[in-house]
């Protein structure tokens, strides 16, 4: 009993050691662990709050930056029809303004081809005139009767209506 009252004391002192200078920096470690541990809860906690935010202001972002590209895309669409809208008019004026040209130029054209057949006609005429009297005047027989019958001519006229003129029997 003595070696067990001896154990037992031993025991004691060992427990009283270990209480006294290992128990206190074990809690006191455990303490700072638990601090620490509870620290990196905390602060994963934090940082999965900010996350979510970051994911939120992401989500807001691309949908802001989508709508704005929407955006852009229908103004570019409408100014792309308003474009090809100009240019189908200026396109549309230009054709109207050279088929009107083109009518003037037509007209003008015809116009000039007119003056030129009257001219060659009248020059035609005349000569065809010239040549055909030079013809029939080129016999005194047929002058005396042509000159006769002008003269008829300008005595009928002459003469009031109810008097026929006499004629000259010569031709």
């Amino acid at each position: 009993m003595a070696e067990w009252i001896g154990e037992l004391i031993a025991f004691l002192v060992v427990l009283f050691v270990i209480w006294r200078y290992v128990v206190p920096p074990v809690r006191k470690i455990m303490t700072d662990q638990q601090e620490t541990v509870a620290k990196q809860v905390e602060d994963a906690e934090k940082a999965g709050e900010r996350l979510a935010a970051a994911e939120k202001q992401y989500s807001d972002a691309l949908t802001e930056a989508r709508t704005e590209a929407a955006k852009i895309r229908d103004t570019a669409r409408a100014d792309g029809q308003r474009i090809v809208e100009e240019m189908r008019a200026q396109a549309e004026r230009e054709i109207e303004r050279i088929r009107q040209r083109g009518e003037e130029d037509l007209a003008n054209q015809r116009q000039q081809v007119i003056r030129e057949l009257r001219a060659r006609i009248g020059q035609q005429s005349a000569e065809s005139a010239g040549e055909l009297v030079a013809t029939h005047l080129s016999k005194d027989a047929k002058r005396k009767a042509t000159v006769d019958r002008f003269l008829d001519e300008l005595e009928a006229m002459a003469a009031p209506e109810g008097k026929v003129a006499a004629g000259r029997g010569d031709a």
